[in-house]
Parts: structure tokens; C-alpha cells; sequence
């Protein structure tokens, strides 16, 4: 049965990876349009590697990478808008794309009905809380059944974590492997992981990552951020830089944006959130840190609570998301990551 099940997780069938194919417009497709070899090398050092990622990226920004003039961008962007589809589709148009979207469970099957089928592709989704009150372990969960087939012909794929705090467990995957049924050596190879160590070594791992998606394009299915803010609260301290902090985090929170829509793929955060007043570091020019960086962008917020102090039994609310109303639902964190509260 492990054995079975190992050989589902890094598989692909062919039709989803004809998917994944015709998906992606690889910026090597540049060089039929006049492009050189060299710019184009110049654009994946930085972690645009498909042409849609230029049509994400600014003049402005583009002209920052080393070795890019002016003309030569003006020339690269008149390149791919001759390669990228009309901006505007019909609703219908539309309505087939997000057929694309595949969701991945939680572990639990009342946590899953309250995301409508489970963590959603293409998008982002923060889970925030105090401490102890399950952001680490759905992280955790999230890098096993990632791997696991699921509904709609999701095939499972690979993981990358990027981890903030020092919280990443091994040996905690391989106990929630057990209660999947599912190779330890198998789950711990499809899970990619590094440690960030300041706020811009965050930011850089994220051209990794963008050149890692576009590598084995259609394969790896899911990032996982633990936690978001964590080396932003420490790299950038008292009200005088403030203002260079939320620039900071929103440059980062726009380009992991672009990753999950142009990827497919997608993004779990978690955040850790304390009783206001209680630090003073958190208050921002809009409000608290998980406020105010829900300003920048649309995304699903996942507030996670514990029922009591020394409870395993934690509450989950959904809000920010465009398609679902706001909810609750309770969970449980088991010796096999979050599953149902049992009675």
C-alpha cells in the first residue's frame, strides 16, 4: 500500500501535464521575436521565466536588471506582446481558466468544507493567529497531503517551504506520512526546503522559486511561507522605518501574487498575530501588520483560534475570500496533523 502510494505522488498523468504545458509561454520563445540569448538569461536570473512574467514586471523594474537598457526593454516588451493573448476574455473564457484550479485538503474534512474543497490554486491564503494555535502544524499537514492525489484529476505534486522561524520538522512529516499511508523517503524528497535568514534573503529565495516552478513546470504544486512577517519585524524596528517595512512587504506580497497566478500554483502564509497594544512594533500606518497587508492584495484569511489555552482544539474563520461567505469550523491537531474534532 506505501509502495502504491509513493508512486502516486511524484507521478503525472498526461493530460494534466498537457495542461500544465500549454499553460506556460516559456521566455525562450523570444529569441523567434529578435530577443538574444544573453538578455533572455538576464530576465531568468531574476526570475522571470515565462512571458507572461514580463507582462507582470514594469518598464521600470525591467530596466533595473543588470545588463538591460532601455531600448533593449522597450524591445523585449513589444517581443511578448506579440505573444500573449488579448488581455480582455469573456466571462465564459474566464469560467474555463479557473477550471484549471485544484484544491488540496487540510487533513480535515470540516476545515475543507469551509474553503470549499480545501486550499485553493491560483491564490494566496493566510493563516494567522497567536501563538500555539496551529499555523506550523496545517503547514506541516499541507506538505503531505499536497502529495496525495485528489479530486478533478489533481495528481499530487512537490512542495517548497521556506522557512522563517527555525520551525520546520521533518520528523513531524514523516508522523503525518504514517496516518496517510505514504513512504517517509518519498514525502521528505518532494518537499523543498531552505531557510531564510533576513527579510532580503526572503525576497531572493523567491526568484528561486519562480525559476524552480518554470523548471518542472507542473510539478510542483504548492509554497509555503512560516511565517510571512517574522524577519520583517526584525530587519526593520521603530516607527522611523515603518514606512520602508510595508514598501518592503507589499513589493514581496505583489510578487508572490504574480508567482500564483503565472505558476498555477499555490501559496500558503502563515502570520503570526498578537493582542493589539501588546507590541507596538506590529502598528502600522493603516492598522495592525495582518490588516494592513490584507490591504494590499485580495487574498483568503484563515484566523486561526484555540478554543482553550491548553486545547488541541482550534477554530478556524475564513474571511477575504471573493467566493465564499465568512465561516467557522473546528479542528483538531492530532499526532497526524489537523484533522476533525471529535466530539
Amino acid at each position: 500500500m506505501m509502495k502504491a502510494m509513493e508512486d502516486q505522488v511524484v507521478q503525472e498523468e498526461p493530460g494534466y501535464q498537457d495542461d500544465e504545458e500549454s499553460f506556460f509561454q516559456d521566455i525562450d520563445l523570444l529569441q523567434k521575436h529578435g530577443i538574444n540569448v544573453a538578455d533572455i538569461k538576464k530576465l531568468k536570473s531574476v526570475g522571470i521565466c515565462t512571458i507572461k512574467g514580463i507582462q507582470m514586471t514594469t518598464r521600470r523594474a525591467l530596466c533595473n536588471v543588470k545588463g538591460l537598457s532601455e531600448a533593449k526593454v522597450d524591445k523585449i516588451k513589444e517581443a511578448a506582446n506579440k505573444l500573449i493573448e488579448p488581455g480582455f476574455l469573456t466571462a465564459f473564457e474566464y469560467s474555463e481558466k479557473r477550471k484549471m484550479v485544484f484544491h488540496i485538503t487540510t487533513g480535515s474534512q470540516e476545515f475543507d468544507k469551509l474553503l470549499g474543497g480545501g486550499i485553493e490554486s491560483m491564490a494566496i491564503t493566510e493563516a494567522f493567529g497567536e501563538f500555539r494555535t496551529g499555523k506550523t502544524q496545517l503547514s506541516h499537514t499541507l506538505c503531505v497531503t499536497a502529495q496525495l492525489p485528489g479530486p478533478n484529476g489533481y495528481t499530487g505534486g512537490k512542495i517548497i517551504f521556506i522557512d522563517t522561524e527555525n520551525t520546520f520538522r521533518p520528523d513531524r512529516l514523516r508522523d503525518i506520512a504514517d496516518r496517510f499511508n505514504v513512504d517517509h523517503d518519498a514525502v521528505l524528497d518532494n518537499v523543498l526546503y531552505a531557510r531564510a535568514y533576513t527579510s532580503e534573503h526572503q525576497m531572493e529565495l523567491l526568484d528561486y522559486v519562480a525559476a524552480k516552478f518554470h523548471e518542472e513546470a507542473g510539478i510542483f504544486k504548492l509554497l509555503i511561507i512560516d511565517s510571512i512577517m517574522a524577519l520583517f519585524r526584525v530587519d526593520f524596528s521603530g516607527r522611523g522605518e515603518l514606512a520602508e517595512r510595508q514598501q518592503k512587504l507589499a513589493q514581496m506580497l505583489s510578487r508572490l501574487q504574480k508567482i500564483s497566478e503565472e505558476m498555477r500554483t499555490e501559496i500558503v502564509w502563515s502570520n503570526t498575530h498578537r493582542n493589539e497594544g501588546s507590541d507596538w512594533l506590529l502598528v502600522l500606518l493603516e492598522g495592525s501588520c495582518v490588516r494592513s497587508s490584507r490591504k494590499v492584495m485580495k487574498f483568503m484569511v484563515l484566523k486561526l483560534n484555540s478554543l482553550t489555552a491548553n486545547s488541541w482544539f482550534q477554530t478556524s474563520h475564513v474571511s477575504g475570500c471573493p467566493e465564499m461567505p465568512e465561516n467557522e469550523a473546528t479542528f483538531a491537531i492530532t499526532a497526524g496533523g489537523i484533522g476533525d474534532a471529535k466530539e
